[in-house]
């Protein structure tokens, strides 16, 4: 090459690395993050999924009405994605929509980055998760977080990762606790004020349940707040370094001796926000062991409520939906948030609404904790008569506790009294999570009728080891019917319908401005039902149970629907006769994707 014809190659090489740094600039300039503003809009902004719950409420109620009580009759699959490989058990997941990308969570850990409109796959993230890891109740995982560049979830072996939402890199990754001591987590997390807000699971290894505020940018923690009595919370300086933030509670208040080290109320759900209080409402698990006989008190704070301030991480308050649980009650079902109108002032009510495992539904004022309403929303409860609305308190049958099987009690030092009571530990609800319309003012609620034989046995504290103290097995309560969605009405506590299910209803529910109820089968169908008859008016076949919550999004004038599919979870595992009359069913691992049909 001749000195002129290098000279005039100059000129041309730097246009083309202008014109890449000008594209590149471009693409920089373009890319979209998620705010803090997205999140807390979530409800309102029909293009996007950012929080588990549909909006930070936690509602599952979507404006959407393109797909609606006319129309659901052309509803069609738009695509489908398989999880693929051998981990085809216990899929979770609520799927999060992102400027035309979908995030989904899969079982053993793993997260995958999808085109929203054609469902191919742009990355994953598959976690190295060790040996020994001790989930309670399947591999599952139930969704992530999204903020800024980020992609946030938690892992089996108790710890939290961040990558990148584009490429699927590591930003940070941070452990939540030991798993070799019993911890884990299966939670989606939420994201509140900039902070990742995550509990733990582990409650039948006697761990100590903990909420933490992390920066969601870098992982590091900003506060922790224990869910025992008696342990000390902290906030964190700019090293790291914990700073003491008051003991939750009064240490052996409401539990004896040094019970409360291993105490359990393990937070194993998402969080929820509501920025008109600006609280943070999460439920906490049992309290461990489930011998209750070894704890005598409330023994708080398991199986209750907490409403935590999101700037200090203090209790602001708690209720207690069954004090001195004897019966695997967690607390940890979702606390939405909303309107209630009061039929004595006919005022209107900041209001929380929970269908408790324990089988009631209890309508709080989310800004003081106060019971304004509780009535069963099941057909048999057996340990409980009902609530003081004046004390807030359940009053309880005294001899469905199942029995003491201490010698100086009368017992034979090895097993106690067996009772039968209702609802089963499996609860009247579970992980699923419910969901509320404003437009029709009824809770959506899947709900599960089912008792157990109980039992209580001695039992001590071991690190790493199972500690209940008690022994059980699950029996369906008719015939007919396990599961049932039932429209509730938390005023009256009536329920409006009911759409009865041969096998237990596992998985979550999603309403829409449509008029429209979406839930999922352990049969394998996704259903849509008419929100004010209850009338089924679609159901498509996706192959295996369905044990996650639906979601729905816009995107080119197009409203499209996503359910994750794949049987598993607690049910199989733990569910003795319940178990073995539905034990036809197929594991799976797929995303399904709906959207009307165009002629």
């Amino acid at each position: 090459m001749s000195t002129r014809s290098r000279m005039s190659a100059v000129p041309r090489r730097l246009s083309v690395i202008a014109g890449a740094l000008l594209v590149l600039g471009a693409t920089q300039a373009t890319a979209k993050e998620v705010t803090n503003d997205d999140i807390v809009n979530d409800a309102t902004i029909t293009t996007q999924v950012v929080t588990h719950g549909l909006g930070t409420k936690g509602q599952r109620y979507s404006p959407l009405t393109q797909v609606n009580t006319d129309t659901v009759k052309d509803l069609v699959p738009a695509w489908s994605f398989s999880f693929g490989g051998e981990k085809q058990r216990g899929q979770q997941s609520q799927p999060l929509i992102f400027d035309g990308k979908m995030y989904v969570t899969a079982s053993y850990s793993r997260l995958f980055a999808l085109d929203a409109k054609t469902g191919e796959k742009l990355w994953k993230y598959e976690a190295r998760l060790p040996d020994g890891i001790m989930p309670c109740c399947d591999v599952i995982n139930r969704g992530a977080a999204i903020y800024d560049n980020l992609v946030i979830f938690g892992t089996l072996d108790a710890k939290l990762v961040a990558l990148d939402k584009d490429t699927g890199k590591v930003v940070w990754r941070e452990t939540i606790e030991d798993y070799k001591a019993g911890y884990s987590f299966t939670a989606a997390p939420q994201i509140v004020k900039g902070m990742v807000i995550t509990g733990n699971s582990g409650g039948e290894f006697g761990v100590v349940g903990r909420v933490d505020a992390r920066d969601a940018k870098t992982g590091k923690l900003v506060w922790s707040r224990p869910t025992v009595e008696g342990h000390m919370g902290h906030r964190f300086d700019k090293d790291g370094k914990p700073v003491d933030n008051g003991i939750s509670g009064k240490t052996n208040a409401t539990w004896p001796g040094d019970l409360w080290k291993t105490g359990g109320a393990a937070p194993w759900q998402a969080a929820y926000y509501d920025p008109d209080t600006d609280l943070i409402y999460i439920g906490t698990g049992n309290p461990s062991p489930w011998n209750s006989w070894l704890r005598p008190g409330d023994n708080l704070y398991s199986s209750s409520t907490l409403a935590i301030n999101p700037d200090t991480g203090k209790i602001v308050w708690h209720f207690q939906g069954t004090p001195h649980d004897g019966w695997d009650f967690d607390g940890v079902n979702e606390f939405i948030s909303f309107e209630y109108s009061d039929p004595t002032t006919g005022k209107m009510v900041k209001a929380g609404g929970k269908a408790d495992r324990n089988g009631f539904f209890l309508v709080n004022d989310r800004t003081n904790g106060k019971l304004i309403n509780a009535f069963p929303f099941v057909s048999r409860i057996d340990w409980a008569k009902g609530y003081d609305l004046k004390t807030g308190r359940p009053m309880y049958n005294d001899d469905k506790r199942p029995g003491n099987p201490f010698t100086e009690a009368g017992g034979d030092g090895k097993k106690g009294e067996v009772v039968f009571a209702a609802p089963s530990f499996l609860g009247g609800k579970n992980q699923m999570p419910m969901a509320f319309s404003p437009k029709t003012g009824l809770f959506y609620v899947p709900a599960n009728e089912w008792g157990m034989d109980i039992w209580n046995e001695p039992v001590s504290y071991k690190r790493g080891a199972a500690y209940l103290g008690a022994g059980f097995t699950i029996k369906p309560l008719y015939e007919d019917y396990i599961g049932s969605l039932r429209a509730l009405d938390p005023v009256s506590g009536k329920i409006v319908w009911e759409v009865k299910n041969s096998a237990p209803l596992w998985g979550g529910v999603m309403t829409t401005a449509g008029n429209l109820v979406f839930y999922g089968t352990p049969e394998g169908y996704l259903k849509a039902i008419n929100a004010t008859t209850g009338e089924e008016v679609w159901q498509f076949q996706t192959g295996s149970g369905v044990i996650a919550p639906p979601v729905t999004w816009e995107e080119n004038g197009e409203q499209y629907i996503a359910v994750v599919s794949g049987w598993g979870g607690a049910v199989p595992l733990w569910g003795g006769d319940v178990a073995r009359r539905i034990n036809t069913l197929e594991q799976g691992g797929s995303v399904w994707v709906f959207k009307l049909h165009k002629s």
